[in-house]
């Protein structure tokens, strides 16, 4: 009696003081043998999950825990059992009250989060699941990290009764895997295990806007947080970031109908996050224009989004040198920041001060997470630049995904160059460090080889992004102690190479996370983690991917993979049709991509990416890659760089070319050394043409278009 009455007393005590809510099927709690998981974000974890669940478990706690004072008062109003969970024996116990019908709840990772994101997760429990047949109950706790009970760092602002959410999961099962030896079959339980939390922790995430989130982050991070630094070397904090949005959407709404597709020909700056951010909240739609890509590229763009307005400024065109280009645009009208910012009047600054910046959820119109937030285009490295739109969900789902796997916190600060035209620079280098709360520097130009190495050091950046290009150019560049608060360095938009990443490890001990994605998909799709990781992969899907990877004629191993899930793109804008969007769809039916990849998935979930199915050339009835043989030429001459083309061919039906910086190289090295390697006669190229440089997208990417260019000159 007196045990329920003080249960009922903290239940409504933290109703009120944390505004607990519980979300989810409450039917689940009744299955049978119920193992009930949870992540771990503070002390509160164990009383919140006894107050609001509608059962009577046995918590499994860590001895440590058990034996202090306190929680030992507080364990005293629930049943309990304390284990060590590096103790595989302990571990006996649980499968014991499991398989006596009794409901357990455990954190199967140990210990509370020091991240704000997933830490270890023990095998333990896991294996306990796979022996009993339990049901596994997914609950995700989250906004107990932001209280005082948490293990947080001191940047995370604190509160004393932070908003509580607590997310019911569909229940699941891990079946015993099958292997040899029972501590093989553990260790494959625990990958189960680690999965299933990041599946959860992802599938709990919030519905909403760009925008909005970023209220949100400024809400949960403090509006005067310092998040955001440009070349400017000015330091922005929330409050900022809103005044820069709020001031510029305003005067652009002016000039702009509902629902307009907006160019931005902006650099790496706050002004064109505040500008991206604002326009979408207004029901407008920015669409990122590539100022490295060529006139025509920049034309295709514009009509297939049929933008008619596009922002720039004077400053930025006279450095780049683009005056020509813009001026060749047909039916586009130019508005300068410069002008945007001499057209604020008193009356706009008054309603900035006064009202919007104190109540900026009110700026937002009503919108939804499927519209349109923002149109990227195609890289055009193997043809004409096509829209891709990605709503709101998409990016704030690819967001979720990457987080969910990387533990990301407000003590990173992320050193950005890559261009936000660019889908990698856009979610991954931008927009996920501002709205999770960790520290931005925006660069304008990735190609500053000698400037950036000193940046990430002299801003103590602890998180780099870039192309294998791109890193290899600034490992080249930059002095040992550079990176030395670097923990993590991501790869993607084009293959990491050996070479690359052995400079890596030998010059500043840093292992690269290599990744893969496509604009299509907001991008990544599959990453490195330093729970997953595997040299020579691009890491596991992330969560909520599903992927299927169909057979290609010719192909031995590995096949075409299509994949489909929340951050995939609403659909292209093509030149032939312009302004209509054109869902995705594959042949596995609408709502799958298919990426034209050709891969490799193995057994563990490992994801080896075999080359583009456009980059395989037939050469006597088989398929080829492109990308050996540039793979080959980079072991040959791993110094310089390599591009190959697959050209037709009268005899074979098609003759394989290869372009180099290298004038030494000679088919007969790469003979040599394709024996080496193993790879067959076949990928060796028919001729070897030296360039002074190969051309180079603004992403760091070979421009095959103009290389197939410069081979019909040749040829011709």
């Amino acid at each position: 009696m007196f045990r329920s009455l003080i249960t009922l007393l903290l239940r409504v005590c933290c109703r009120l003081l944390f505004r607990v809510s519980v979300r989810g099927d409450s039917n689940a709690f009744a299955a049978e043998r119920l193992l009930v998981v949870a992540n771990h974000e503070s002390f509160l974890d164990g009383l919140l999950l006894g107050l609001f669940l509608p059962l009577r478990p046995v918590f499994v706690v860590h001895t440590v825990v058990a034996k202090n004072r306190f929680f030992r008062l507080v364990l005293s109003l629930v049943d309990y059992l304390a284990v060590d969970p590096t103790n595989p024996i302990a571990m006996k116990k649980v499968v014991r009250l499991l398989e006596s019908g009794r409901p357990v709840v455990i954190f199967p990772e140990g210990r509370i989060t020091t991240t704000g994101s997933l830490m270890k997760v023990y095998d333990g429990p896991a294996f306990v699941a796979a022996k009993t047949g339990a049901t596994i109950l997914p609950v995700r706790l989250d906004g107990a990290s932001r209280s005082y009970f948490s293990r947080l760092s001191g940047k995370n602002r604190k509160s004393f009764f932070p908003k509580i959410h607590i997310t019911v999961l569909p229940v699941t099962h891990i079946p015993m895997p099958e292997a040899t030896t029972a501590k093989l079959r553990r260790k494959m339980a625990g990958e189960a295990m680690r999965r299933l939390m990041q599946e959860m922790i992802f599938a709990s995430r919030p519905s909403q806007t760009l925008y909005t989130a970023l209220c949100d982050a400024a809400e949960i991070f403090g509006g005067t947080r310092r998040v955001l630094e440009d070349i400017r070397q000015v330091e922005y904090s929330y409050k900022d970031l809103l005044k820069i949005t709020l001031a510029l959407s305003r005067q652009v709404e002016r000039i702009s109908a509902e629902h307009e597709r907006i160019g931005l020909l902006l650099p790496n700056m706050a002004s064109t996050l505040g500008l991206l951010l604002g326009l979408s909240a207004r029901r407008r739609v920015p669409a990122m224009l590539n100022y490295t890509a060529g006139m025509d590229a920049m034309q295709a763009a514009c009509t297939a989004a049929e933008v008619r307005l596009v922002l720039t400024a004077r400053a930025f065109v006279e450095q780049t040198k683009i005056a020509d280009k813009l001026s060749g645009l047909r039916g586009i009208e130019l508005v300068y920041l410069e002008d945007l910012i001499e057209q604020i009047r008193l009356p706009d600054k008054i309603w900035l001060w006064a009202y919007a910046l104190r109540f900026p959820r009110t700026f937002a119109l009503p919108s939804s997470p499927e519209d349109p937030a923002v149109i990227l285009f195609t890289s055009g490295s193997e043809g004409q630049p096509k829209g891709v739109v990605l709503s709101h969900r998409a990016i704030l789902s690819n967001i979720a995904q990457v987080r969910a796997v990387i533990d990301f916190s407000v003590d990173d600060k992320v050193l950005n160059a890559m261009p936000i035209f660019h889908s990698f620079g856009l979610t991954a280098g931008t927009l996920m460090p501002v709205l999770t709360g960790a520290g931005l520097f925006l660069y304008p130009n990735p190609l500053h080889y000698r400037i950036i190495p000193e940046l990430v050091y002299d801003r103590n950046c602890t998180v780099l992004f870039g192309t294998s290009t791109f890193l290899n150019n600034y490992a080249q560049s930059a002095h040992p102690y550079d990176f030395y608060r670097l923990r993590y360095v991501v790869a993607g938009a084009e293959k990491l190479t050996e070479t690359v990443r052995n400079l890596w490890f030998e010059k500043f001990g840093i292992r690269i996370f290599e990744g893969y994605g496509a604009t299509e998909t907001a991008p990544v799709l599959a990453v490195n983690t330093p729970m997953a990781y595997r040299t020579g992969t691009v890491g596991t899907f992330l969560p909520g991917i599903e992927a299927k990877v169909l057979p290609v004629p010719g192909v031995e191993h590995g096949g075409l993979l299509h994949v489909r899930g929340p951050n995939l793109m609403s659909g292209y804008l093509k030149a032939d049709r312009p302004g209509v969007v054109q869902a995705p769809a594959s042949e596995l039916g609408a709502g799958w991509y298919a990426t034209g990849d050709v891969v490799d998935v193995d057994a563990e979930g490992f994801v080896s990416i075999l080359g583009r199915l456009k980059r395989f050339a037939k050469i006597g009835g088989e398929m080829v890659s492109l990308e050996v043989v540039e793979k080959l030429a980079s072991a040959v001459s791993p110094e310089h760089s390599h591009g190959a083309l697959a050209l037709p061919d009268a005899s074979r039906g098609e003759a394989i070319v290869l372009f180099t910086t290298d004038a030494g190289l000679t088919r007969a090295l790469l003979a040599t050394g394709a024996k080496k390697l193993g790879i067959p006669e076949l990928a060796l190229p028919r001729k070897v043409h030296f360039l002074d440089a190969l051309p180079l997208l603004g992403t760091g990417k070979i421009d095959y278009p103009s290389l197939n260019r410069q081979a019909g000159e040749l040829s011709a």
